[in-house]
C-alpha cells in the first residue's frame, strides 16, 4: 500500500480523497493555484505545493507541474479526482512513465473510452447497444448541418473530449446545428484543448441512467447497480439518485452486464461509469464511459456500503477486488443534490464571492465511513468565510441523504435543504426544494427534459408553492414575539415606559414590486422557558415551540406536534426591520407590526428602484471576454452585445430590443461585478 499520494485536483473532490487516504493511513499532498491558497483541501492535506496562477490551464491542467510536485514530495501515486486531467490519457501515461502510479484506469483504457468516437466503435464490437450517429470528426459547421439532416433531427452535437455539460448542444434544425457546432468547438477547445466534434441521434423522452463499474488488474469486473441522473439543467446533473425509480430488475441486469462486457473489452482497472440513455420503453443505448470517479459516487456508496475512493486506491496498489457480483448490496435509497453557486432567480447565473455564512445541516454520515447509513452527508471543499472564485466550476457542496425507501429519502432531503444556511452568495437551494416538491419528481415520472419542460421560462419565486403559506406568517409572528420577550427583559428601562408586549399583531408580507399583504395575527400562551406560543392566522392555529437562540439563522422546532426546520433572519433588502422566513424553498419578507403601526405603514409610499433599462448590466461577476458592438452602432433585438466568462462557461448577452449604442463603459478583459454597467443606449 502507498504511504503518500498526491491529489491532482481541488475543492470538494480533493477533500473527499483526503478523507479516505487519512482513514487508510496514507499521507496526502495537495496542489493549489493562487486563487486556492486558503482553500479547504490545502488545509486538510499533510503537504501542499503551489502550481501556478488561477486559470486552470496555467495550474490544474499543467501535467508537468503536478508530476514535479509528486516527485518533489515523494508521492508514490496520483489521484486525479474528476474534471481537469482525470480523463487525459497523455497525463496518465506521463505519470506511469515517471514511475508514479496513476490512481485510475491505465492510459490505454482512458484513450479508448475517453474518446467518445473510438468508444462508440469499441462498444459496438463488444455487443453493447449503441445510438445511430456519425462517429468521425467533423470538419466544420456546414458538414455538421449535412450530417444532421442525414441522421434526422433532433440530433446531439458533442465534443469528443467533453464532460460536465461542456461542448454539448441539442439541435432541432439547421440553424441550431450550425451555431451549436461552433459553440461546442469553442467550449471544447477552451475546456479540454481538443475540438473534435461528433453528432448522434437524440433519443426523445430520454432518461440518463449510468452503471458504476469496478475492475481490478486480475480481470475481475463488477457493476455496483445504477444511478438515475435524468434531472439535468443544460446537460448538467442537478439531482442524482440510486437506485432508479424507472428501470426493472431485468433492465438493470442487462445494462449491468453490458457495462461489465465493455469494461472487460478495454481491460478496465479502477472505478468507472458506463452511461446509458434509456428510452420510454426501457430500450437503452451506450452514451459514453467516464474513466474516473463521478461527482455522484456517494449515492452508490450509500446503497452498497462501499468506499469507492478506497476501492480505487486498493486496485491501483495491485489488490484484488474483495467481493463478487453476487455480494454487491442494494440497500435503501440515496439522493444527492448538487448545491451550486448560482442564482436560480436570475436564470442560474454564476454567483461568486465570499461565503459570509456556510452552515450545512447536521451530518450523521461521513465521507470514507460507510458504516453509518440512513442519514445526511455533506461533501464540500469550502468553509465559512472562504471565497468562491470565478475560475472554477460552481459547485459549493453535495448534499447526500440515505433513506429506507424513496419517499423517506425525499423527506430527509427536503428537511436537510431547509437547514442548509448559505449567505454572501446565491445558491440553487430554492430550486432544489422546488424540484423535490414537484408531483412528477415525487412519483418518479420524469426524463432529461423535465427541467426544460416545467421551468421553460426560467425559475421564479412563484414556482415554489408552499403547502401551508400561513405557517410562514405564523413563524414570523412567533420569532418576533421572542425578540419582544428579550427586549422586555432588558434592564435599566425607564419606569412607566417599559417594553410592553401585546398579543395582537399585523404581519405585512412585502412583495417584490411594492405589493403588501396584511394579515391579522394573535400570539398567545407565550412560555419563556419552552419557547412555546400559540399563533392564530385567519382561522388557522399553530402551536410553535423552538429552542433556537435569537440571532441564529437555522430554526428547528415543533409545529402542532410535528418537527420542522426553517431559516429566519432579521433585516432584508426591502426593510432592515423585516424578517426573512425560508421554508421548503419558499421565502417571504415580513414586517411584524402592532395594529397602530400597521395603520401608519399603510400611509407610507413605495419607493420604486431607478430605471436602468437604458444600460446593459453585467448579470453576474465574471470576465468580459468580448464586446461585439461600438458607440453609434444600431442594434436589433436578439443581436449579440457582449460575452462574459465565469465558472468555465461563456455567457452571451443579447439586446432585449432595438436601439443605438451611445457609450461603452467596460473594457474587454475587465473583471466585472454583478450589475456593473457594460454599455449604455441612447
Amino acid at each position: 500500500m502507498f504511504t503518500k499520494i498526491l491529489i491532482a485536483n481541488r475543492g470538494e473532490i480533493a477533500c473527499r480523497v483526503i478523507a479516505t487516504a487519512k482513514k487508510m493511513g496514507i499521507a496526502t499532498v495537495a496542489v493549489y493555484s493562487d486563487a486556492d491558497k486558503d482553500a479547504r483541501h490545502v488545509k486538510l492535506a499533510d503537504e501542499a505545493v503551489h502550481i501556478g496562477p488561477p486559470p486552470s490551464r496555467e495550474s490544474y491542467l499543467r501535467a508537468d507541474k503536478i508530476i514535479a510536485a509528486a516527485k518533489q514530495t515523494g508521492a508514490q501515486a496520483i489521484h486525479p479526482g474528476y474534471g481537469f486531467l482525470s480523463e487525459n490519457e497523455a497525463f496518465a501515461k506521463q505519470v506511469e512513465d515517471e514511475g508514479i502510479v496513476f490512481i485510475g484506469p491505465k492510459h490505454a483504457a482512458i484513450a479508448a473510452m475517453g474518446d467518445k468516437i473510438a468508444s462508440k466503435k469499441l462498444a459496438h464490437e463488444a455487443k453493447v447497444n449503441t445510438i445511430p450517429g456519425y462517429n468521425e470528426p467533423i470538419a466544420g459547421p456546414e458538414q455538421a448541418v449535412e450530417i444532421a439532416r442525414q441522421i434526422g433531427y433532433p440530433v446531439m452535437i458533442k465534443a469528443s473530449a467533453g464532460g460536465g455539460g461542456k461542448g454539448l448542444r441539442v439541435a432541432f434544425n439547421d440553424k441550431e446545428a450550425f451555431d451549436g457546432f461552433a459553440s461546442c468547438q469553442n467550449e471544447a477547445r477552451n475546456s479540454f484543448g481538443d475540438d473534435r466534434i461528433f453528432i448522434e441521434k437524440f433519443v426523445e423522452q430520454p432518461r440518463h441512467i449510468e452503471i458504476q463499474v469496478l475492475g481490478d488488474a486480475f480481470g475481475n469486473v463488477v457493476y455496483l447497480n445504477e444511478r438515475e441522473c435524468s434531472i439535468q439543467r443544460r446537460h448538467q446533473k442537478v439531482i442524482e439518485e440510486a437506485p432508479s425509480p424507472f428501470i426493472s430488475e431485468a433492465t438493470r441486469k442487462a445494462m449491468g452486464e453490458q457495462a461489465v462486457a465493455l469494461a472487460k473489452a478495454v481491460g478496465y482497472q479502477s472505478a468507472g461509469t458506463v452511461e446509458f440513455v434509456v428510452g420510454k420503453n426501457q430500450d437503452f443505448y451506450f452514451l459514453e464511459m467516464n474513466t474516473r470517479l463521478q461527482v455522484e459516487h456517494p449515492v452508490t456508496e450509500c446503497i452498497t456500503g462501499l468506499d469507492l475512493v478506497e476501492q480505487m486506491i486498493r486496485i491501483a496498489a495491485g489488490e484484488k477486488l474483495g467481493f463478487t457480483q453476487a455480494e454487491v448490496k442494494r440497500e435503501g435509497w440515496a439522493i444527492e443534490c448538487r448545491i451550486n453557486a448560482e442564482d436560480p432567480f436570475r436564470n442560474f447565473l454564476p454567483s461568486t464571492g465570499r461565503l459570509v455564512r456556510f452552515q450545512p445541516p447536521e451530518q450523521t454520515m461521513f465521507q470514507a465511513d460507510t458504516s453509518l447509513r440512513h442519514g445526511v452527508r455533506v461533501d464540500t471543499g469550502v468553509y465559512e468565510g472562504g471565497e468562491i472564485p470565478m475560475y472554477y466550476d460552481s459547485m459549493i457542496a453535495k448534499l447526500i441523504v440515505h433513506g429506507t425507501d424513496r419517499q423517506d429519502a425525499i423527506a430527509k432531503m427536503r428537511e436537510a435543504l431547509n437547514g442548509f444556511v448559505i449567505r454572501g452568495i446565491h445558491s440553487n437551494i430554492p430550486f432544489q426544494a422546488a424540484l423535490l416538491a414537484h408531483p412528477k419528481f415525487q412519483s418518479g415520472d420524469f426524463n432529461t427534459g423535465f427541467i426544460a419542460e416545467h421551468y421553460a421560462d426560467g425559475f421564479h419565486a412563484e414556482d415554489v408553492p408552499h403547502e401551508d403559506p400561513l405557517f410562514l406568517i405564523a413563524l414570523a409572528a412567533y420569532m418576533n414575539r421572542r425578540y419582544r420577550a428579550r427586549a422586555s427583559g432588558i434592564s435599566g428601562q425607564l419606569e412607566g415606559h417599559e417594553v410592553k408586549v401585546g398579543e395582537k399583531f399585523v404581519v405585512v408580507v412585502l412583495g417584490a414590486q411594492g405589493q403588501r399583504e396584511y394579515h391579522d395575527v394573535s400570539v398567545t400562551d407565550f412560555e419563556d422557558k419552552s419557547g412555546s406560543s400559540v399563533i392564530t392566522v385567519s382561522d388557522r392555529s399553530y402551536q410553535i415551540s423552538s429552542n433556537a437562540t435569537l440571532g441564529q439563522i437555522r430554526v428547528q422546532g415543533q409545529c402542532n406536534g410535528r418537527p420542522f426546520t426553517a431559516q429566519v433572519e432579521r433585516g432584508t433588502p426591502k426593510s432592515p426591520l423585516a424578517l426573512r422566513v425560508i421554508h421548503n424553498g419558499t421565502q417571504i419578507d415580513a414586517l411584524v407590526l402592532s395594529p397602530l403601526a400597521a395603520q401608519l405603514y399603510k400611509l407610507m409610499p413605495y419607493k420604486a428602484p431607478p430605471d436602468m433599462s437604458k444600460y446593459l448590466l453585467s448579470p453576474m461577476p465574471g470576465l468580459l471576454v468580448d464586446i461585439a458592438v461600438e458607440p453609434g452602432q444600431k442594434v436589433e433585438a436578439g443581436e449579440k452585445l457582449a460575452a462574459i466568462e465565469a465558472m468555465k462557461m461563456e455567457n452571451i448577452l443579447f439586446a432585449a430590443r432595438d436601439g443605438v449604442v451611445s457609450k461603452i463603459h467596460a473594457q474587454k478583459g475587465e473583471s466585472l461585478a454583478v450589475d456593473q454597467i457594460i454599455l449604455e443606449f441612447a
